[in-house]
């Protein structure tokens, strides 16, 4: 069964950048065919797509978020990073990474855990 595991701050400051990384176990991110994704949810509202990277390394942002997110790999350490830069406290959620099973965003076949991240002002 595929693992997913989400790392990183669980507080970050305001205007400061979020980096989470998910590492990835029984499988490879590099083999065509998934999405490798960030997904996210703030308190008493619903998920929110962030961004994908396929097998081939090629990125897919939210468009509501790509100018300030960076989605990159690690394919020998078999991770994915996601970077939010100038966070605010509206970026404080529980940040989730998947592996989706096609390009529609809510198509995910395997979940991490999931991380709180909170933003201090």
């Amino acid at each position: 069964q595929v693992q997913l595991q989400e790392s990183g701050p669980g507080l970050v400051k305001a205007s400061q950048t979020l980096s989470l990384t998910c590492t990835v176990s029984r499988d490879s991110i590099a083999i065509p065919g998934y999405y490798w994704r960030w997904i996210r949810q703030p308190p008493g509202k619903g998920q929110e797509w962030i961004g994908d990277i396929d097998g081939s390394g090629k990125t897919y942002y939210s468009s509501s978020l790509k100018s300030r997110v960076y989605i990159f790999r690690d394919t020998p350490k078999n991770q994915f990073t996601l970077q939010l830069y100038s966070v605010t406290p509206e970026d404080a959620a529980v940040y989730y990474c998947a592996r989706g099973r096609s390009s529609s965003w809510n198509a995910n076949d395997y979940w991490g855990q999931g991380t709180q991240v909170t933003v201090s002002s």
